[in-house]
């Protein structure tokens, strides 16, 4: 019996040491001594440095040209996606030269983006909650879309893109939710408490698809800003068009900026991106919720596959508890939600 035991520690030592010993040769003993692992992976190692290099040096690129700037900021936290590529072909190459290179872009995007990448909601109550949905003009089915967005139980509620035909078509849907709405040319809102004070904000385009109104909710008078920005479009031949965006986005931050009430709610579509400089008139006066409370990235859109977060809650004196984006309807963007302490 003792015997055979020995014999089974025997075989099991010899085990280990075999595995331990593979391991070994693996990292140790086929890169040890190999003096190409300088010199193999320059193009990766250069492609690295390219990433981090862009990410740090994202503002300063210019518009000048095809407004680069500014699409590249759109889809800034995709350039992470390039890092466990990069990881993986250093690794085929046996390149030391890439790996330690690569250390660079993983660090800032660490520092860009890792703090969206975990929950940030508050413990908390909230006193609001209010949500917005671009439904897309060419909706098929408005009465699920309204009736999913109304489910989540939002206070208050925001549309954008709405179609003239189908105006009535939401408000019949929303009215057992919602006794308080306005419609301003193709944006609308909707709120279980009475609304004041509304009209449609200039956002220079020659029609209206902005609006302003005061919610008296039971913890304070709040104003409510509900926009949707001209859409961009990238040409080969202009590059990313949006001057016309970055127009809108001046006149409404000017609105925004004279609003005499101390806490102020944007809700809407402004086919940018927090990260984008063009909506600086707007982003540098107002916090967005999904960057203060969210839970991960919040992309909205393309609602099949979301790449950005173009849909926005921001907001200004009232304080953020949570962000998030709600289940998909039948548009194209995906709703978002924020719950506020005012």
């Amino acid at each position: 019996m003792a015997q055979a035991h020995m014999t089974d520690t025997e075989h099991g030592s010899s085990g280990a040491e075999h595995s331990g010993s593979g391991v070994r040769r693996l990292f140790g003993g086929r890169w040890r001594g190999d003096r190409g692992i300088w010199r193999r992976g320059i193009v990766l190692a250069a492609v690295a440095a390219l990433i981090a290099l862009t990410m740090v040096v994202h503002a300063q690129i210019p518009n000048r040209v095809g407004n680069l700037g500014s699409l590249i900021e759109t889809f800034l936290p995709w350039l992470g996606v390039g890092i466990p590529v990069l990881l993986v072909l250093a690794l085929l190459r046996r390149s030391a030269t890439a790996l330690i290179v690569l250390l660079l872009p993983t660090v800032v995007w660490l520092n860009l983006f890792g703090g969206l990448v975990t929950g940030k909601a508050g413990s908390g109550g909230s006193d609001l909650m209010v949500a917005t949905h671009n439904v897309n003009a060419q909706n098929r089915d408005p009465v699920g879309t309204a009736k999913e967005v109304a489910a989540q139980g939002a206070d208050v509620l925001a549309l954008e893109e709405l179609a003239p035909g189908q105006v009535s078509t939401y408000t019949k849907a929303l009215a057992s939710t919602y006794p308080y709405h306005s419609v301003q040319g193709t944006v609308g809102l909707w709120s279980k408490y009475p609304l004041s004070g509304t009209q449609p904000v200039d956002i220079r385009l020659g029609w209206v698809r902005a609006m302003r109104s005061t919610v008296t909710t039971p913890h304070g008078k709040i104003a409510v800003y509900v926009a949707h920005l001209p859409s961009v479009r990238v040409k080969l031949n202009a590059g990313f068009t949006a001057s016309q965006r970055d127009e809108s986005a001046d006149a409404l931050g000017e609105a925004i900026a004279h609003e005499p009430l101390p806490d102020v709610v944007l809700l809407g579509d402004l086919n940018g991106t927090m990260n984008d400089r063009s909506l600086n008139a707007v982003t540098a006066q107002m916090r967005s919720t999904q960057g203060a409370a969210g839970d991960g990235f919040g992309f909205s859109w393309p609602a099949a596959f979301p790449m950005a977060r173009i849909d926005q809650i921001m907001v200004k004196g009232a304080e953020p508890v949570s962000s998030w984006t709600l289940p998909r309807t039948s548009s194209d963007h995906l709703p978002i939600a924020a719950r506020l302490k005012l």
